[in-house]
């Protein structure tokens, strides 16, 4: 009788610095969360401080503590129009984005027609169109429509370029819904629209729920644009409102980083609601592809 093979297994044997793989991982993790929260720290506990006290001892806790610099900021008129002004482009801009793009997408995915790849090739070229070479043509474009100081000269050249990529992410994502699905709807009377509609969306709420959280950071981000369109104060947005802070209060670092925490909340606080949806969103098209 021989024994098993298992009988005779040898446990496999850890190479003898296996213990520094995790190790060097956490580490990594955490000089680049460093990076990033040392930063943050030193801006929210120097909005609490004075210039002087930025200038003696710009590490250690305020003393005393001075929050005028954020209560002033949380109380002026301007602040609050900035930040409704930035939240009204990015939903107005992701709103068009997400509609046209999955409109688009369902056709280039789930129909065939002759000139369907150039199409979707001129699409995806958009990506290598640099935003910044198209700022004088349009600038000439939006003053001969006048659109200027008006948030519609924002909100359209943002959708525009964000077509290609959210066009992209959801064409992907169409196309791997099972044709047997939209076979069975048809059979029972849907039209293409009504497949759409009332099947496609619902399963591509993932994707959908990624592309509008891109959109958002991208409009709620953008400076340029804004900032050459924009020349009444009343439509500036966050990006612009920093800018025309530290503009004002050059002298004053400690009000500027009040302002500038104050600014990054929003954005953060979005993040923490939305993270959830974008990781689920890009691990479902990534399983699906």
């Amino acid at each position: 009788m021989t024994a098993p093979a298992s009988a005779h297994a040898r446990p496999a044997r850890r190479h003898p610095l296996w213990w520094l793989r995790p190790v060097s991982l956490q580490a990594i993790v955490i000089v680049l969360g460093a990076f990033i929260v040392v930063p943050l720290l030193f801006a929210l506990v120097g909005g609490f401080k004075d210039t002087a006290q930025l200038s003696t001892n710009p590490f250690g806790l305020p003393s005393p503590w001075v929050p005028e610099n954020y209560t002033d900021v949380l109380f002026s008129g301007g602040f609050w129009r900035q930040l409704l002004n930035s939240t009204f482009i990015a939903v107005a801009t992701t709103a068009i984005v997400v509609g046209l793009s999955s409109m688009a997408a369902f056709v280039f995915a789930r129909f065939a027609f002759r000139g369907r790849e150039l199409l979707f090739t001129l699409f995806t070229v958009g990506l290598m169109f640099p935003f910044a070479v198209a700022i004088l043509p349009l600038f000439v474009l939006l003053r001969t429509l006048g659109l200027l100081d008006n948030p519609l000269g924002v909100i359209l050249p943002q959708a525009a370029f964000g077509l290609p990529m959210t066009i992209i992410i959801l064409r992907s994502f169409f196309r791997s819904i099972p044709r047997e699905v939209e076979e069975a709807a048809t059979i029972d009377g849907c039209t293409s629209f009504g497949f759409f509609w009332r099947i496609l969306l619902p399963l591509a709420r993932p994707a959908l729920g990624t592309v509008s959280v891109l959109a958002i950071v991208t409009s709620w981000n953008n400076f340029f644009l804004p900032l050459v369109i924009f020349n009444d104060p009343n439509w500036w947005t966050v990006p612009l409102g920093v800018q025309q802070f530290y503009g004002q209060y050059s002298s004053d670092t400690a009000r500027i980083l009040a302002y500038v925490v104050l600014a990054m909340v929003p954005a953060l606080a979005f993040y923490a609601v939305a993270e959830r949806q974008l990781v689920g969103g890009l691990t479902a098209g990534a399983s699906k592809g």
